[in-house]
């Protein structure tokens, strides 16, 4: 008897409606365009219509007819015109949606889910509609505007944010690429294509799928800290240095996206949109990512053994959060045991209480 698959329940969800909604799309579309044949001939003088346009404004965003189905700025994350990038969205959905479902949780990750999905659409949705305005070319307020590259472009960031140093090695060997470079290579290739081929609503989708989930994990995101400790139960954000806007791009423009990056940023925290980070905020985000350092997704992704602790599971979160308290209290009694014989070595009443409390921030800061 094959093994069974266990998919969590939004993945497996999303995955069902993304089929049944393509196909559904494109057996409307060959409706429409038949029809369309048949009102006008290849023979007739108006050209049989082979220059319409086919779209489905109730299922898919198409700027100049979707205003009045406001449905279709969510739902079209999950509409794929072809055959290939279905397959491709729904690789997507089933390895990406069934890792960050266990790691997040169904809750945070369907807020994961309609951040990416509705961010980009609504914002393509305007700038197509500029875009019209200024250059009057009818065809950019009826392009259509679906698929799943805003939601690929954001699991990247997502994997980025969880286990970034993990090594993909493809074509047995032959390339071998670590996960945090994956969003800079997507994102390059879709900002090729677009002039290329024509995919210009995908390259928009990729870059706004980018900039919607980074500014979501980086801001927003609520993750849970140790409850044992008197700290905040919960940690909002991410504001490790690893994980600011500057380190997803290659090393020569990390400078000049920092500073454009931080003028942006104090232009929101001057608009009271997103709120400073502490020098606490800071070092527990350090920590946390630290303590992924050496996560393996292809570990995670397999969801381990049915005795292995779960990522995001509060078995997992004690296993890093001791194994770096164990770290720390060894680098400290390590570096006691070298002072030399006239230093001063405290080791109880409050110096053991410093070092303790610093061992307890440490690891309450150290999140998925």
């Amino acid at each position: 008897m094959p093994p069974r698959v266990n998919i969590p329940p939004l993945t497996r969800g999303c995955l069902v409606v993304c089929v049944f909604l393509s196909v559904l799309t494109g057996a409307l579309r060959y409706r429409d365009q038949v029809a369309r044949q048949e009102e006008y001939p290849p023979d007739s003088p108006t050209g049989g219509g082979g220059s319409q346009i086919y779209t489905v404004p109730y299922l898919t965003v198409v700027p100049a007819l979707s205003i009045v189905f406001p449905w279709t700025f969510l739902i079209a994350a999950l509409v794929e015109q072809n055959i290939f990038t279905l397959a491709i969205t729904l690789a997507t959905l089933f390895y990406g949606g069934k890792y960050l479902e266990r790691a997040w949780g169904s809750r945070e990750f369907g807020k994961f889910l309609l951040v990416v999905a509705v961010v980009p659409n609504v914002v393509a949705f305007f700038i197509y509609i500029v875009w019209f305005a200024l250059t009057g070319n009818v065809e950019w307020s009826f392009a259509t505007i679906c698929g799943g590259v805003a939601a690929q472009s954001a699991f990247l960031v997502a994997f980025k944010q969880l286990v970034p140093e993990h090594t993909v090695t493809l074509f047995k060997g032959f390339l071998k690429i670590r996960v945090k470079h994956f969003p800079a290579v997507f994102l390059l290739l879709n900002t090729l294509s677009g002039p290329v081929f024509g995919t210009d609503v995908s390259t928009t989708l990729a870059w706004l799928g980018f900039f919607s989930s980074w500014t979501y994990l980086r801001f927003y995101k609520i993750s849970l800290a140790d409850l044992s400790t008197n700290q905040p139960p919960t940690l909002k954000g991410d504001a490790s240095e690893t994980f600011a806007m500057a380190y997803f791009f290659p090393d020569p423009l990390h400078r000049p996206v920092a500073i454009i990056s931080g003028v942006v940023y104090n232009l929101l925290v001057s608009f009271k949109i997103c709120t400073p980070f502490s020098a606490a905020d800071i070092s527990a985000g350090n920590s946390r990512a630290e303590a992924r350092g050496d996560a393996s997704l292809g570990t995670l992704l397999a969801g381990g053994g049915r005795g292995a602790a779960q990522p995001g599971s509060a078995r997992a979160e004690a296993e890093r959060r001791r194994a770096i308290a164990l770290k720390a209290l060894d680098q400290r009694l390590h570096a006691a045991a070298n002072k030399p014989p006239g230093s001063q070595t405290v080791v109880n009443g409050e110096g053991n209480g410093g070092v303790l409390g610093e061992t307890s921030l440490d690891t309450e800061q150290a999140g998925p």
